[in-house]
């Protein structure tokens, strides 16, 4: 379990494809503190476990699932990421409860100035959207953000500098893919409220 409070930024240091599978090596200094083989960590709000780790990076491994759910596939040597280690009993929970299981996948469809922040706009599949209300929480890349506003395909966060200054947001333009993990909460209740799709979905 993790808050959706980026801890830092770590850069790809290695991509190895493996079957069905990569395996992906981050250099980081504030996320080594205390690792052990076996934790969990938080990669672009993706909760993978470590595998390996020396005294400059850590290795984890990418499922096929996760792959195909997430934009890990679409990463680069260099590129930097996200990271957030779990939630423990000591931790304050700045964000909210986010799983590091990421729903799916958004586009970046316009970023616009608003004084000092930004508003930035995000398209996604109506199936996750129908998820999202305006105040709402959401994680995007693993960051936890508050909805403004929810649309039947798109929404939009307020991004402020401190927010755009310690993560990879300052890197993405209109047109880049991000994770998304909709609000945990939220997806019980809609599930709750809403059987028939549910049983729609099992037919």
């Amino acid at each position: 379990m993790f808050t959706g409070i980026i801890e830092e930024m770590g850069c790809i240091r290695q991509l190895v494809p493996l079957r069905d599978a990569v395996e992906i090596s981050v250099a980081c200094k504030q996320s080594l503190v205390g690792m052990k083989l076996g934790d969990s960590i938080a990669v672009d709000g993706i909760c993978l476990t470590v595998t390996a780790f020396d005294s400059e990076t850590f290795t984890a491994l990418a499922s096929a699932e996760t792959l195909r759910r997430t934009s890990l596939g679409d990463k680069k040597i260099g590129d930097y990421v996200n990271l957030e280690c779990p939630l423990t009993l000591a931790k304050k929970l700045s964000g909210h409860l986010v799983q590091g299981h990421v729903d799916g996948t958004a586009v970046v469809d316009g970023i616009t100035p608003e004084g000092e922040s930004q508003m930035w706009k995000f398209r996604l599949p109506q199936e996750l959207a129908k998820y999202l209300v305006p105040k709402g929480s959401v994680a995007v890349d693993g960051i936890s953000l508050t909805v403004v506003e929810a649309a039947r395909d798109y929404f939009t966060v307020a991004i402020i500098p401190k927010t755009l200054a310690v993560t990879t947001l300052q890197f993405r333009r209109p047109g880049d893919k991000v994770n998304v993990e909709v609000d945990l909460i939220g997806k019980y209740v809609y599930r709750y409220l809403h059987p028939e799709e549910e049983a729609v979905q099992s037919e």
